[in-house]
């Protein structure tokens, strides 16, 4: 059990990337919570509902926990986040951290050139790349040859999305990755 002392110690720590070079989807979370910070497990949070969403939609054989998550990089499948920086809330994440975590993530893309990139959040996708009227599902803005996706946000807070619901979602996007 993690104390609410290692939580607030964890503030504005950095969580490692889960990347390598060609991935079929490079998923893309607003930013480390404190657990995930404390952890260095992303998407820490129990109530946070990626990882079971991520096996309901298809994209991984089990539901994996946030400590199996270097296993993704075997389905073609990595995390990031648009700030980089852990906070308690993602509304402690200025603009500008935004819009400079849009410009930091469109180099990484460019680098590590996945397929897709899979943005957690159409807010975080609006504000980091200024695209006021961005909606769920798929983006006309590429990044080279990297086609970008808009998902809901699968924190427990975004209850109006519910857990079917956003594996259809995920589905949708699985289902452009594989063609089918």
């Amino acid at each position: 059990m993690t104390t609410r002392e290692e939580l607030e110690a964890a503030r504005d720590r950095l969580v490692p990337d889960v990347v390598a070079a060609g991935l079929d989807v490079l998923f893309c979370g607003i930013n480390p919570g404190l657990l995930s910070a404390a952890t260095g497990h992303h998407f820490a949070r129990p109530g946070n509902r990626f990882w079971p969403v991520l096996h309901a939609s298809g994209f991984t054989p089990r539901r994996l926990a946030p400590a199996e998550q270097d296993e993704l990089l075997a389905y073609g499948l990595g995390i990031t986040n648009v700030v980089a920086r852990a906070s308690a809330r993602a509304d402690e994440l200025t603009e500008a951290e935004y819009r400079e975590g849009g410009r930091l993530l469109e180099e990484k893309v460019l680098l590590l050139r996945p397929k897709w990139l899979a943005i957690a959040g159409v807010t975080a996708y609006r504000v980091a790349f200024g695209d006021k009227r961005a909606k769920i599902g798929p983006q006309e803005r590429t990044i080279g040859d990297t086609r970008i996706w808009a998902l809901p946000n699968p924190s427990g807070l975004n209850a109006h999305w519910t857990l079917p619901r956003m594996a259809e979602e995920y589905g949708r996007l699985r289902a452009a990755v594989t063609g089918g």
